[in-house]
């Protein structure tokens, strides 16, 4: 405080000092750093040569390549999981495809539609496939033989119609066509042989219903154009005499 001209004392107010020395400069250089970043307010980059430390759970930092899964890391944790659950849809949807297999022979396409509704992706059902085929669970050549084998030996079907079974069955036209010229004779030896054998059980009837119902039977097996001239020679070969129906008389089929 100061004496006033009046004898008094002066109300000027004194300077202010900062609490901990330094001059006013020192002061406002210590404010300004006070609003900077600290080195500690961020990650602290890592000493040359020092090992690389990873965090832990809970924010505590981990051991030298301490690797830990955090809470909040979820994108490796969550890919590992969907590999294993994948991997469990395949062995099972594999090991059902097997089973069908053992009861059933399937070509490349039915077990990929096997495979399809259970769920399984293109890439999953690509792997499952190329799998069976290396271990000659799928042959779609030696389904193709099987399958021209049975429609000619048991069923009597001619090219037509086991072109027509074998693409219902998935198998590539190629595949078909390799099977098919496997055959030791023709449509027509074929339609004929077949003729020959179903006309045996028409004796009984007359003449245009036994023609009609075996060329019948030759056309929904395949044999088409073969069917009729086949017809026609396996009743004249057997022998028996023309009976016509009376005129007049309705037959019902």
């Amino acid at each position: 405080m100061t004496t006033s001209r009046h004898g008094g004392e002066s109300e000027r107010l004194a300077p202010v000092i900062p609490l901990f020395g330094g001059d006013a400069a020192d002061a406002r250089v210590s404010s300004a750093s006070a609003n900077q970043p600290q080195d500690e307010a961020g990650p602290r980059d890592p000493q040359p040569g020092s090992p690389t430390v990873f965090p832990g759970p809970s924010g505590h930092e981990g051991g030298v390549g301490d690797l830990s899964w955090h809470p909040t890391w979820t994108e490796e944790p969550v890919d590992a999981a969907w590999e294993d659950d994948i991997a469990t849809v395949v062995d099972d949807a594999e090991a059902a495809l097997i089973k069908r297999l053992r009861t059933r022979s399937l070509s490349e396409r039915e077990a990929s539609q096997f495979l399809r509704e259970r769920e399984l992706g293109d890439a999953a059902i690509d792997h499952v496939i190329d799998r069976m085929r290396s271990l000659g669970y799928l042959d779609d050549s030696a389904l193709a033989e099987q399958l021209v084998h049975s429609g000619v030996e048991r069923k009597g079907q001619g090219r037509a119609m086991l072109v027509q079974t074998l693409s219902a069955r998935g198998i590539p036209r190629e595949v078909i066509d390799e099977a098919l010229d496997a055959l030791p004779d023709d449509d027509a030896d074929r339609a004929l042989e077949f003729a020959r054998q179903k006309a045996r059980t028409m004796r009984d009837l007359d003449r245009d219903t036994a023609l009609r119902r075996l060329s019948g039977q030759l056309a929904r097996r395949g044999y088409g154009a073969s069917a009729l001239t086949a017809a026609r020679q396996a009743l004249e070969e057997l022998g028996r005499p023309v009976r016509r129906a009376p005129a007049g008389t309705v037959r019902f089929e």
